[in-house]
């Protein structure tokens, strides 16, 4: 059976290059390389201002959503970089949302 996909191609505008980090060492004991993707994705900013002791403190975050698994070298996205409209920034999750019969439908990033 055929999933239908809930993250659309067309709906991919924004531009985004990702860097997800690895677990593990190599065998020198070096940290592994990071996997890289750059493509397109469905990108969504959000502002929320968080209150301090001492003063406001406006947080900006997004979410960035792919069609499909666009890290499979990974099982689970735990952290790394992105840079979207020209600005670095943090990945703070990953959510590979996957259909009843275990394939990815879609990929969600969050970013801080």
């Amino acid at each position: 059976m055929s999933w239908p996909c809930l993250v659309l191609e067309q709906w991919c505008k924004t531009d985004i290059s990702l860097e997800f980090d690895r677990e593990g060492l190599n065998e020198y004991g070096e940290p592994l390389k990071p996997v890289v993707y750059s493509g397109r994705c469905n990108y969504q900013d959000k502002a929320k201002t968080v209150l301090t002791a001492e003063k406001k403190l406006a947080e900006i975050t997004g979410t960035a959503l792919f069609p499909g698994d666009i890290c499979s070298d990974l099982s689970v996205i735990s952290g790394g970089t992105a840079e979207v409209m020209g600005v670095k920034r943090r990945i703070l999750q990953g959510k590979k949302a996957r259909n009843p019969d275990g394939s990815v439908n879609y990929t969600e990033v969050l970013l801080v």
